[in-house]
């Protein structure tokens, strides 16, 4: 028997082939997918409101009489109608326009609006409602439900969205919704069945509770959260299935190596950095991929951890492939390579998309024989042409700027010997546990919380550019009295054009107002060599002041550097604010970030500057990224597809993770259960887990 899955949106009246292709940008190609296209908020139409009751940001159905009608100049022509309901009084203004609107509004036309309540020019106003003309003598009847509003796309309204929800409606008449939560679950939940949910969602009645439907906590809402948030659970669970199901290369042995590189480093390994390399340690011996994500804090030695890991594999003479996601990041990652590996007689290769001619061919047939055991380098690393001769060990830096597909593209350079490497991920930025129990349910997690000693606090200082000069003059001081300091330029532009730009004009003018300073500059279209070359300079101390875009974001250590400007700190997320104050307190002298945000600020900004001032703990930074901005942005993933949630928001439904990371386990093995939800919630976006 068919289901509403199997019936095209085609079936439905109104909807040819155009209109098909237009929805499907939606994700909508069934039926079915239009009853899971539900709204994302709702507008009560069911009653009218009295003129004299109205509040700024109020959405709301009004009536009265026409008193005035006219066309006033400004900036920018405009309808002028005032409307009157015998207390009350409201304008209504249209920037578009024709001469037929403005003699049907005239003197004396009763209309009914529907619209947003703003404050205006002439004291309350309706931007552009919704409008027509009543009757003063006939019952003008309201509406019965509260009034959808779908997400939309160019080329589909409001209205035509609505109507075809309505007429998906009437097909659950005759058809239902397989509901594949096990009535188990359904009734330990007191869960509503999936196909009331769906009818209730589409049209709550009049006496719905709209504070919880606004807020998305409703209980019909919360069905349809939870069965999503269990679709994208079981989505990692399977892409972890996937990649385990193959074998790895057992990893034994590499005492002698770890012991001649502990041995020459300068300082000693923290209780949590050695708990981690144990972790990684039985994980690798093992003939299962590991699958770990190792999170710490700016600073807490994460690289020496991947370094120990990457020895494992070359004495059982393996290959290592280190990916980053920019080319100085890369480049960190090589200078300390080298210095720790190459004393050991560990051969290396460097791979990004900036190697060229005889240079890539090299560094390709070296990677090809075996004769490079790490190769370091961009994500270039996953491209075609590059050939492993045994590639055993992955280290991914930075995940969340990869896709997670990207990542399973080293996987497959792997399997060309019959095993799958096994795959270490660094992150840098903290990520809440909200989002670790989510996005990452297809990895173990490590956590380095614990600083190497030394490294110090970092006063962050709040400050407007107004104060722009009493800045420049702090930089000075610094750098007279023998430190470093960064000055790091933003744009909102997201074109790295300009953001070269303005770092050059800055540099510029900092040169001119600080001549006995030297000053160097690094961005995004500098040469490799160039940016190698001012990078080492500053570390070198021949520079006081360095002048960057967001490059140095990550990987930078100059233990003299104490103080960093960031310019438009309100354009960045906290994470990214946070790595770049983590070029700073890497030495023993108390070290300073200061913001300098262009007034006036949104609340929003206000928000994040808050937090970074009175926090230096990544997880916290984190938590507060995620309450503001959302997992897709946290992650770096809005392209991408993953996490993209069409209902679920993560800090709102978190309570919700450890019950499905319980409960999944036991479903797991009913491949049609899993198949079908998947399919339902995640659609075409399920291919980042195909292996």
């Amino acid at each position: 028997m068919a289901t509403l899955d199997d019936i095209s949106v085609t079936a439905l009246k109104g909807v040819g082939a155009s209109l098909a292709g237009t929805l499907s940008k939606l994700g909508i190609c069934s039926v079915q997918d239009l009853l899971f296209h539900l709204p994302h908020r709702y507008q009560d139409r069911t009653r009218i409101v009295p003129l004299i009751n109205l509040r700024v940001g109020d959405h709301c159905v009004v009536e009265g009489e026409v008193t005035d009608s006219n066309v006033v100049m400004g900036r920018r022509r405009s309808l002028q109608v005032s409307l009157r309901d015998g207390d009350g009084f409201v304008s209504l203004r249209f920037f578009h326009f024709n001469a037929a609107q403005k003699q049907q509004m005239s003197e004396g036309t009763r209309l009914r609006c529907f619209g947003e309540v703003r404050r205006g020019r002439a004291g309350l106003e309706l931007y552009h409602p919704e409008y027509k003309v009543v009757s003063g003598d006939e019952l003008n009847p309201v509406e019965e439900m509260l009034t959808p509003v779908y997400p939309l796309t160019e080329g589909v309204q409001q209205n035509r969205i609505r109507s075809l929800c309505q007429q998906a409606l009437s097909w659950l008449d005759r058809y239902e919704i397989r509901d594949w939560i096990p009535d188990s679950v359904r009734l330990r939940y007191q869960f509503p069945s999936i196909n009331d949910a769906i009818r209730y969602l589409h049209h709550p009645p009049v006496d719905a509770n709209q504070l919880l439907l606004l807020e998305g906590v409703h209980p019909y809402q919360q069905r349809l959260v939870f069965e999503e948030l269990l679709a994208h659970h079981f989505s990692l669970l399977r892409l972890r299935q996937a990649v385990q199901s193959h074998k790895a290369l057992p990893l034994t042995g590499g005492e002698a190596l770890h012991q001649a590189l502990l041995e020459s480093l300068p300082f000693s390994l923290t209780g949590a950095q050695q708990c981690v390399v144990d972790e990684i340690k039985a994980d690798v011996q093992k003939p299962i991929p590991m699958l770990r994500l190792v999170q710490g804090d700016v600073g807490s030695g994460k690289t020496i951890v991947a370094a120990l890991a990457a020895l494992q594999a070359v004495d059982n003479h393996c290959q290592i492939a280190l990916m980053a996601p920019t080319e100085i990041l890369a480049e960190q990652h090589w200078i300390n390579f080298q210095q720790w590996f190459a004393p050991l007689g560990i051969s290396m290769a460097w791979l990004s998309g900036k190697t060229k001619g005889k240079q890539r061919e090299e560094a390709l047939a070296r990677i090809a024989s075996g004769d490079a055991s790490v190769v370091i380098g961009t994500h270039a690393l996953f491209q075609q042409e590059v050939q492993f001769h045994q590639l055993a060990l992955a280290i991914i830096d930075e995940q969340h700027r990869f896709g997670v597909h990207q990542r399973l593209a080293l996987k497959d350079k792997g399997e060309q010997s019959g095993f799958v490497p096994h795959q270490l991920i660094m992150t840098a930025t903290p990520i809440p546990r909200t989002l670790a129990m989510s996005a990452y349910a297809d990895l173990d997690t490590s956590v380095i919380d614990e600083l190497p000693p030394g490294r110090q606090a970092i006063e962050t200082v709040v400050l407007s550019d107004v104060r722009r000069m009493d800045v420049i003059e702090r930089v000075r001081k610094a750098c007279i009295e023998g430190r470093q300091a960064y000055w790091v330029c933003t744009l909102v532009e997201e074109s790295e054009v300009l953001q070269c730009q303005a770092a050059e004009v800055t540099a510029g003018a900092l040169t001119d107002q600080l001549p006995e300073l030297k000053v160097g500059l690094v961005h995004g279209r500098m040469k490799a060599k160039e940016k190698s070359a001012v990078m080492e300079a500053f570390k070198e101390g021949h520079l006081d002041l360095l002048v960057a875009t967001t490059v140095i974001e990550v990987g930078v250590d100059v233990p003299n550097a104490s103080l960093i400007i960031i310019e438009n700190p309100e354009r960045l997320g906290l994470a990214q604010l946070h790595q770049l104050r983590g070029r700073v307190g890497r030495g023993d002298t108390a070290s300073f970030c200061v913001l300098m945000y262009h007034p006036p600020l949104s609340q929003n900004g206000k928000a994040r500057l808050k937090v970074m001032r009175e926090s230096n703990n990544g997880f916290v930074i984190a938590e507060k990224d995620l309450e503001i901005r959302g997992p897709g942005e946290v992650l770096g993933t809005r392209q991408t597809g993953l996490m993209q949630f069409r209902l679920a928001e993560l800090e709102r439904d978190k309570q919700w993770l450890p019950e499905i990371k319980a409960l999944a386990p036991a479903l797991l093995n009913d491949n049609k259960l899993v198949d079908a939800l998947i399919t339902r919630w995640l659609g075409d976006n399920v291919q980042y887990g195909a292996v």
